[in-house]
């Protein structure tokens, strides 16, 4: 193999720290939006609402997921909340 620079080798420990960060704040809207989806009741799904449209926006700033993503899962919980009984 031929020998790595100094800059390849701290963007490879970058890009490492920054895929365990990204995959964590991932793995926790995965989280919340199966809570919000194992909700019993409308009425507990509306107070988790709020929650899964803070972290997708929340993600969406920091560039985890593409905004227009967070979007999308933001209009079909909100569309999944008014469909239970």
């Amino acid at each position: 193999m031929a020998k790595r620079t100094h800059s390849a080798v701290k963007n490879a420990r970058k890009s490492q720290r920054r895929r365990v960060h990204n995959r964590a704040k991932k793995q926790a809207l995965k989280d919340v939006l199966k809570e919000l989806r194992a909700a019993p009741d409308k009425a507990a799904a509306e107070k988790l609402q709020a929650k899964v449209q803070s972290v997708a926006d929340r993600s969406a700033r920091h560039h985890i997921i593409h905004r227009n993503t967070a979007s999308r899962l933001k209009s079909r919980v909100a569309r999944e909340i008014a469909e239970k009984a």
